[in-house]
């Protein structure tokens, strides 16, 4: 079967030039998801996260899977010195989502085009 190119309009639309998410086979790619659009837009890095790994776990429940199927997170954050150590609300809200089945993540330091854009996540699924 060919990839299918996926929207989600109902959780979060994707750009005119790219797709939210592509499923190959039983892996699903998800373009990265920002809080832009709901009421974490211009809150803490910690409300951003918390309505962004909601999004993606949505859009992979969305595809038949859980959150568990998420292998692989890369996390592109605004001020990476306010990430570490990584503890505190930030284990909260993953502990939150994941429980005890956290995926890998790496996380990048980036300048986001606007101020408003605190972290940036784009995850990898493996659906049973």
């Amino acid at each position: 079967m060919p990839p299918q190119r996926l929207g989600f309009d109902d959780i979060y639309r994707s750009g005119p030039h790219y797709s939210r998410g592509v499923r190959a086979g039983n892996t699903l790619y998800l373009s990265g998801c920002t809080a832009n659009g709901s009421l974490a837009e211009n809150g803490s890095a910690m409300e951003q996260l918390d309505t962004i790994l909601d999004r993606l776990i949505r859009m992979v429940e969305a595809e038949g899977g859980q959150a568990a199927d998420i292998v692989k997170l890369t996390t592109y954050v605004a001020h990476p010195d306010e990430w570490f150590p990584f503890e505190g609300p930030q284990v909260d809200i993953f502990t939150e989502h994941f429980g005890d089945q956290y995926p890998a993540n790496t996380m990048v330091g980036v300048q986001f085009l606007t101020d408003n854009v605190l972290l940036e996540i784009d995850a990898i699924a493996e659906l049973q």
